[in-house]
């Protein structure tokens, strides 16, 4: 597994509409491996294909240590609405409050290749929701009026600097060094 750079804001990745998966490779089972690992060492919940340089149809989601990898997925049902504050690892430090679907249900396909149904409400509905516009070319600040919109864009023209690539470059965590105790039992 290795950590893929994210593509930032101002890269035409994060616009492009992505291509169905036709078939589960291994190369696409190293992606979602790769995806999930840089999710987590960028601390986030979700992360689509177009994020990291990829124009599959792939996104992977984890809220509350629950692993979902989604092909090709797509939203059957919604309802109700909720407002709630949302970023993005493609846009760092940057936050807008985004009304979505309060509950929704999604069609996928597994890394088995089995196509499966997931309802869900709360955190989990909302980051299908935007794992999927993600795959679509949109993103949580298209939801955002266009005050606000355009408050988020003047922020980001002073974060941008940070990332002249268009990527950002994560690094792993460095390992935890053993307690000197549990050196001593096992000398």
């Amino acid at each position: 597994m290795s950590l893929l750079e994210i593509h930032v804001l101002g890269s035409s990745m994060l616009r492009t509409e992505t291509n169905p998966v036709t078939e589960i490779t291994d190369d696409v089972r190293r992606l979602v491996e790769d995806m999930f690992e840089t999710m987590r060492a960028a601390q986030g919940i979700g992360l689509a294909a177009p994020q990291v340089g990829r124009l599959e149809r792939v996104a992977v989601v984890d809220v509350d240590n629950d692993p979902i990898v989604l092909i090709n997925p797509e939203i059957i049902t919604e309802g109700g609405s909720e407002r709630a504050e949302e970023g993005c690892l493609s846009i760092p430090d940057i936050y807008g409050d985004v009304d979505r679907s309060a509950r929704v249900t999604i069609r996928a396909t597994d890394l088995q290749g089995n196509i499966f149904e997931r309802e869900a409400t709360e955190l989990l509905a909302r980051a299908f929701q935007h794992e999927i516009d993600h795959l679509h070319g949109k993103l949580f600040i298209d939801y955002l009026s266009f005050l606000k919109r355009r408050g988020v864009m003047a922020r980001w023209e002073d974060l941008k600097e940070k990332y002249p690539s268009q990527r950002r470059v994560l690094t792993a965590p460095a390992p935890v060094a053993a307690d000197r105790a549990d050196e001593d039992e096992t000398q």
